[in-house]
């Protein structure tokens, strides 16, 4: 019962410690402005939306509670010791990562570094003294860098978990050019989740019930006393596909992680037990992270545009909520190969039959296994969207997002074309 009521007012302080510091508040307000960005792309480029920010907000605080809950429990019989300075340098890195590039918040580029600074101030032990810099560094000397590789990896493979099941919830449908200039259809993948971790820490000469467990990591320093740290984190990932439908791309980008995880924890294991490992482990975060974005963009590389037209039909890039061809269930990826009878291969061939009966709509559809079915619904005066669906991109299409020095869709541009005019229907209107 002792370590039971030591254990509920240790957590009550640091979630008192973690409600007041910003870091965690920081971390929400930046993923609601990226959903916002996203929400505007989507307008700015097929004049409707596809998301919403309040279903998307309550979603994202709420599973990245549910993530520091689980990697909480974890790191508690792992170990860990991050000293309130190393907190604020984890963050400090963090932001000034993030204006590089949006998928540098990642907490292995942090924890990579500092351990890199770890063993610089290890092997010049006189850079602390050092005016004005050096009290800021002497944190570092001290750096627990196993147990923040094993935090890396804990926390990846919650993300794994994550990204499997809910990662192509926030999924973009974009109109992007190809190395050729052709103009084909993909997805932007994103997902950030705040994530508020409450670590148990050793402290010398902390009072109360000893612990009833020992935790891997840290040997006798616990025999001393602990108490639990607030430590607030970003999880997230950001991946582009034209080769593969959302829900795949997740999942094969979900089997990523889970790999990278267990490589890391690995890593952190031998920098526990095994000396000068740490600068290993520190170099092998990063570049093992960034093997894994390589082989994601070699993959987008070497196979073929998905969603691109054939001579069966008109290949879907998205279905709007609510729209007749959601209720009829269309889904991304498949062909609609005939409407009321009549084959169609452009998008004013599709206007033309959909205007051969204003009331009623008849659709043979190729789902992505090949094979056909039919879907029928009654078309009402007054809907919004027509038929409801985003295809992919043709040669007349105006607007394309384009990809910036930092590697981030950020904005859309309308391409140089004299042959289609501004409201066309090449322009990225839903049909």
């Amino acid at each position: 019962m002792d370590v039971a009521a030591e254990l509920a007012r240790n957590v009550l302080r640091a979630l008192l410690h973690l409600a007041a510091q910003p870091f965690y508040y920081i971390g929400i307000i930046f993923v609601l402005l990226q959903y916002h960005r996203q929400i505007v792309l989507e307008r700015q480029m097929f004049s409707t939306r596809l998301h919403t920010m309040l279903d998307t907000a309550w979603k994202t605080v709420l599973w990245g509670l549910i993530a520091g809950m689980a990697a909480s429990f974890v790191m508690a019989f792992i170990g860990a010791t991050v000293p309130p300075a190393v907190i604020v340098w984890l963050w400090g890195i963090t932001a000034l990562f993030a204006l590089i590039q949006v998928r540098f918040i990642c907490l292995a580029y942090a924890v990579g570094v500092l351990g890199l600074l770890h063993a610089v101030v290890r092997g010049f032990p006189a850079v602390v003294d050092i005016p004005y810099i050096g009290s800021a560094l002497e944190p570092l000397s001290e750096l627990p860098v196993s147990s923040l590789l094993a935090l890396v990896g804990v926390l990846h493979a919650i993300e794994a978990i994550f990204v499997g099941k809910q990662g192509a919830s926030m999924a973009m449908p974009l109109f992007v050019e190809s190395k050729r200039g052709k103009v084909i259809g993909g997805y932007q993948l994103q997902q950030f989740w705040p994530v508020p971790l409450l670590l148990l820490v050793p402290v010398q000469g902390a009072s109360g019930p000893a612990l009833p467990w020992t935790p891997l990591f840290g040997g006798d320093i616990w025999s001393a006393g602990w108490a639990f740290a607030a430590l607030p984190v970003m999880l997230g990932f950001a991946e582009r596909t034209t080769t593969l439908l959302p829900d795949a791309k997740a999942k094969r980008s979900a089997g990523g992680l889970a790999v990278y995880a267990c490589l890391v924890l690995g890593l952190a294991a031998c920098a526990e037990w095994a000396p000068g490992f740490a600068i290993v482990g520190s170099i092998g975060v990063i570049a093992l992270h960034e093997a894994l974005t390589w082989w994601s963009r070699r993959e987008e590389i070497v196979h073929p545009p998905y969603f691109v037209h054939d001579d069966r039909g008109l290949k879907v890039l998205a279905v709007l909520p609510g729209s007749p061809a959601k209720e009829m269930g269309l889904l991304p990826g498949e062909i609609i190969h005939k409407v009321n009878g009549i084959k169609v291969g452009t998008k004013e061939e599709l206007h033309e039959a959909l205007q051969s009966n204003g009331a009623f709509c008849k659709l043979e559809v190729i789902n992505t296994d090949g094979h056909s079915k039919f879907v029928q619904r009654a078309l009402f005066a007054g809907e919004h969207h027509l038929l409801g669906v985003l295809l992919a991109p043709d040669e007349k299409a105006m607007v394309v997002l384009e990809e910036r020095n930092i590697h981030w869709w950020t904005a859309a541009k309308r391409r140089k074309s004299s042959a289609v005019s501004r409201g066309s229907s090449g322009s990225g209107r839903s049909l």
